[in-house]
């Protein structure tokens, strides 16, 4: 699938439509616009730094098309860089301060949402934008009390659909591992080094902390990425594979395919 979800989209990317044709979808009853928020940030020896960008926005894109015949909706193009800092050790990373990329989110949100869309959605892709997601959306939904404003990670969608397809145990699917690689392995393969791909199993040392991509504990924890590994790639990318890329994106874009429609029917008249 080399490619397919690198190019505009003619039907739901917003940066392939005229003005006239972003404002006449967004006039249209329950009207739902896709923002994709990504990062550029190490993931180790064997993923491009875009990797939280390019998955972002090919699962929200691919998503958003399963369902543009039935409801109108858009995806801009993807928000990066994300909050990165604690990735800055390995080189390779740019990183917005919080507040720069919670205002630049907003600012993105107030001049869209001018174009009468009737519900905004943030979907992101790296795990460090998770409070700034939050706060977008409790902050964009104060001041646009007009529209409905939701914010998603998709591969928080996808949760039980990983432990099925799983090959590593716990700590495999962190940052770098079984689960981004094998994604880029079926989205992107000639970006991944499969000559290059050491890691380490992420291990937590406090018990309540988070464990997996899809297993954060209750116990926030900050240490910079060089304190879990010497690769920068947490997990296992080594059991990665093309076959399970596609289950997961299969999974994440259908997932967000009926997150977008729940959007779209909640907002309509």
């Amino acid at each position: 699938m080399t490619h397919l979800t690198t190019q505009l989209d003619e039907t739901v990317s917003f940066g392939a439509q005229s003005a006239n044709s972003i404002t006449a979808i967004g006039e249209r009853d329950g009207s739902v616009l896709v923002i994709p928020v990504g990062s550029i940030e190490q993931h180790g020896e064997h993923l491009p730094v875009m990797t939280d960008t390019l998955l972002a926005n090919s699962v929200a894109t691919v998503g958003a098309k399963r369902i543009a015949d039935e409801i109108p909706v858009l995806v801009t193009p993807p928000v990066r860089p994300g909050y990165s800092p604690h990735h800055l050790s390995f080189g390779g990373t740019l990183t917005s301060e919080f507040e720069t990329l919670l205002d630049f989110i907003r600012d993105t949100a107030d001049s869209a949402l001018s174009n009468g869309f009737d519900a905004l959605v943030l979907i992101n892709g790296h795990g460090g934008n998770t409070p700034l997601i939050d706060a977008a959306v409790s902050e964009i939904g104060h001041e646009h009390t007009e529209a409905e404003i939701l914010g998603a990670t998709y591969f928080e969608l996808v949760a039980d659909l990983v432990e099925e397809v799983r090959d590593s145990e716990k700590g495999g699917m962190a940052h770098g591992g079984e689960f981004e690689t094998s994604l880029m392995l079926y989205l992107y393969p000639e970006l991944v080094d499969t000559d290059a791909m050491p890691a380490t199993y992420w291990e937590e040392q406090y018990d309540l902390g988070g464990d997996d991509l899809i297993s954060g504990g209750p116990l926030s924890v900050y240490r910079p990425f060089d304190e879990y590994s010497d690769s920068g790639a947490i997990g296992d990318p080594n059991v990665a594979d093309e076959k399970t890329g596609k289950q997961l994106f299969e999974g994440s874009a259908e997932a967000i395919a009926a997150l977008l429609k729940e959007v779209h029917e909640q907002n309509a008249d």
